[in-house]
């Protein structure tokens, strides 16, 4: 039997190793927490970054990059995540300030589609190879995406019927398209859009009226200055991924997806397969399919994250 000095040594060398197994693991939290932090200081020098809350942006940076990485280690999916401005971001916070299409308020008007009897559709599609979709844009901080996707689907048919590549106004929409559903940042609708441009029988240049990323006063001067028009625009038959394929395989399409889940705020590259369901919540356009799989021919009819549910293109 211990003697009690024994017991007594044997607690000390067992405190002993608790405490230093908390120092070790300490330690380790400490220099993973400086590595975090070197990663977050060259993150805010890129992205030209700073708050005032910077324990708490810290702390949710970490955690988004901990969740990117683990994702990108499995190696299990065929797209990648990546860290881009929105690291700081909790997903609640990314999507309340981008994702501004009202999917709720849509309405069902039917409206004639023209490429119902198309065949011979091509295998692959890219209409930036084609010279019909201007560089990417950024909308920054405002729920706008709306205008986003109907300027470029616009801008697309502008070149299939004039030959020429032009970058149109998404801030003429934010500013001046306001009487309806359509609010700036506050969020809108393709299709409204697509009737506010045909009754202004046009939209100006980007050049002329550049974005700003805010809501602003309508600048009728520059407004009234017309670079591209449209006649009107066609809905797809909505669920209907053969409805969309012929129409993208003939155009740029405005389509809205939903895109409210942590894959999409922090993807990068790759076939999209990630969760998503189909509350849409964001306006984005169609520019091509291929035969890759994933984000066509998937089992629900509205197509994957819903983008098979509200399809419209501009006429011209």
């Amino acid at each position: 039997m211990a003697s009690k000095n024994q017991l007594h040594h044997r607690f000390l060398y067992l405190a002993l190793l608790f405490i230093l197994g908390v120092c070790e693991a300490t330690a380790r939290a400490a220099l993973e927490d400086a590595s975090m932090y070197e990663r977050r200081q060259q993150w805010m020098v890129q992205f030209g970054r700073d708050t005032n809350e910077r324990q708490k942006r810290f702390q949710i940076f970490k955690q988004n990059v901990a969740r990117i990485d683990s994702f990108n280690a499995a190696n299990n999916k065929p797209y990648k995540l990546g860290v881009n401005l929105f690291e700081d971001l909790t997903n609640q916070e990314f999507t309340a300030s981008r994702n501004g299409f009202k999917g709720h308020m849509c309405s069902n008007t039917t409206t004639t589609f023209k490429y119902e009897n198309a065949t011979a559709l091509p295998s692959t599609v890219d209409w930036r190879k084609k010279g019909a979709v201007t560089p990417i844009k950024d909308q920054g901080q405002c729920g706008c995406c709306w205008a986003f996707s109907a300027v470029a689907a616009m801008e697309g048919v502008t070149k299939l019927t004039t030959g020429k590549l032009i970058s149109l106004s998404e801030q003429e929409l934010v500013d001046c398209d306001t009487k309806g559903e359509d609010q700036g940042c506050e969020g809108g609708l393709m299709d409204d859009a697509f009737q506010f441009i045909e009754r202004n029988k046009g939209l100006t240049t980007e050049s002329i009226y550049p974005y700003k990323g805010v809501d602003g006063t309508c600048n009728t001067n520059e407004e009234a200055n017309h670079a591209a028009k449209i006649n009107g625009f066609e809905d797809v038959p909505a669920n209907s991924e053969d409805a969309l394929q012929k129409s993208v395989a003939n155009q740029p399409v405005s389509v809205a997806i939903d895109a409210g889940g942590f894959d999409f705020q922090f993807y990068s590259g790759g076939v999209f397969t990630g969760s998503c369901g189909t509350d849409l919540d964001h306006g984005v356009t169609a520019v091509e399919y291929g035969e890759d799989g994933g984000t066509k021919d998937v089992d629900a009819k509205e197509g994957l994250c819903g983008i098979a549910m509200q399809p419209s293109y501009p006429t011209a």
